[in-house]
């Protein structure tokens, strides 16, 4: 191995120990990937895991100016082929060698600039937030799993976009109580926290079975070595969307659901063996 080659797979680790330090449940997901594939989502979960903390952690420093900054050390990456920033330069090569849109990059950045000033969303605001910070993640994830392949890619994106949304909108009904206690938003449009009821939570559920009933088809469809670790994390969802469903609007505002760490190795095997016997 040649110094270039020790500086890339040092830089990928990088955003390897993020994922893992980050995201337990994302983490047991990418195992499962065939081995090419683990390195480029490992990197654009390290770029999006980062340009999120911007945002959501930094608040005694000028995150605007940051965010700012990070978008044109991005873009420099890209267009340079380097940067000393690790998870910049193990997430440009993978932008340069899968091809993903720049297009997707903007969005992404773009909804994250918004959570900067943003407290209440509109229909509008709400549908651009979903497609920047996580639809378009799954596009990139995409582009790596098609490995060239257009027709496949443009086969598979609403499936992608889908699935995206669905685990963001899980994510805003997870977290709805740290995110207004924590950071005065309300992601949902035409929901007022301090009344949040039944009708309202049925309302973001039927949206989300919506986007599953999408996605489950075009993971069916994705290449062999994605398929089972995208699964996974699809199973994990859908296990903790379970767990809100069943729960009333009032312990939602109350209280952060998960599932628990036995639950997930129940999944991880029960979904193995679905997938070994081609029943996914």
């Amino acid at each position: 191995m040649n110094h270039q080659d020790l500086y890339d797979s040092t830089c990928f680790a990088c955003s390897r120990l993020i994922t893992l330090r980050y995201s337990t449940s994302f983490s047991m997901g990418i195992r499962l990937f065939h081995r090419r594939f683990r390195p480029p989502i490992y990197a654009i979960y390290g770029f999006v895991r980062f340009a999120d903390e911007i945002v959501d952690t930094f608040h005694d420093y000028p995150k605007q100016v940051l965010l700012e900054r990070f978008r044109e050390d991005t873009y420099r990456a890209i267009d340079e082929g380097i940067s000393l920033n690790p998870v910049l330069h193990a997430f440009q090569q993978v932008v340069r060698k899968y091809g993903i849109d720049r297009e997707l990059i903007d969005a992404f950045l773009r909804s994250m600039e918004m959570d900067l000033y943003n407290c209440a969303y509109n229909t509008d605001q709400y549908d651009e937030y979903i497609y920047g910070s996580a639809e378009v993640v799954g596009l990139m994830c995409l582009r790596v799993f098609c490995e060239g392949n257009e027709e496949q890619y443009q086969q598979l994106k609403e499936p992608a976009r889908r699935l995206g949304a669905a685990f963001q909108k899980i994510n805003f009904l997870r977290d709805i109580k740290s995110d207004y206690d924590e950071r005065g938003r309300v992601y949902f449009p035409g929901v007022d926290f301090r009344r949040f009821d039944d009708d309202a939570k049925r309302r973001i559920e039927a949206e989300i079975q919506d986007d599953f009933s999408a996605a489950l088809d075009g993971i069916r469809r994705l290449p062999d070595g994605a398929r089972f670790g995208v699964y996974l994390a699809y199973e994990y969802y859908v296990q903790l969307f379970a767990k809100i469903k069943s729960a009333p609007a009032h312990s939602i505002a109350k209280k952060r659901f998960r599932v628990s760490d036995k639950r997930k190795m129940y999944l991880l095997f029960s979904s193995a063996l679905r997938h070994r016997l081609n029943l996914l």
